[in-house]
């Protein structure tokens, strides 16, 4: 499918199959949209050189909306977090609640819902309880690999 320049169906039967990085190849090949979407996948397999490769091509070939991908913070994050959402997941874990938490850092609750949101879904849990229960083991396995 790719040799015909069959981009979008190459994406789709690699989906299909579970070959996440090769749908992110196929998906390279086409539009702006595409590649932001390939991109998006080599960042969440964690394929920093593979991503990087392709923002540099999709510069060359004129793309104007090139993401620059997670800073290396967020990278080297065992569950992919940003500082700030490191930060309010330990604030999570301590029990607080989103209103708490928007008064200690001086933000609006909204803003903390939005980024208890993001942490949930970075975490694949779907409550406060289970996001909590996360961090005590992200934190007990970052204590040991400290020793």
């Amino acid at each position: 499918m790719m040799i015909n320049g069959a981009w979008a169906a190459a994406a789709a039967e690699w989906g299909r199959r579970g070959g996440r990085y090769l749908q992110a190849e196929a998906l390279a090949a086409g539009d702006e949209d595409a590649a932001a979407a390939a991109l998006q996948i080599l960042d969440e397999l964690g394929a920093t050189r593979a991503g990087d490769h392709l923002r540099r091509q999709l510069r060359r070939r004129g793309f104007a909306r090139v993401p620059r991908g997670p800073r290396p913070t967020t990278a080297a994050h065992v569950a992919g977090l940003t500082a700030r959402q490191a930060e309010i997941l330990a604030m999570v874990g301590a029990g607080m609640s989103n209103a708490e938490i928007a008064e200690r850092l001086v933000v609006s609750v909204r803003t903390v819902d939005h980024h208890v949101s993001a942490v949930l879904a970075k975490l694949g849990v779907t409550n406060r309880r289970q996001a909590a229960e996360m961090a005590e083991r992200m934190a007990a396995t970052t204590a040991d690999s400290g020793r």
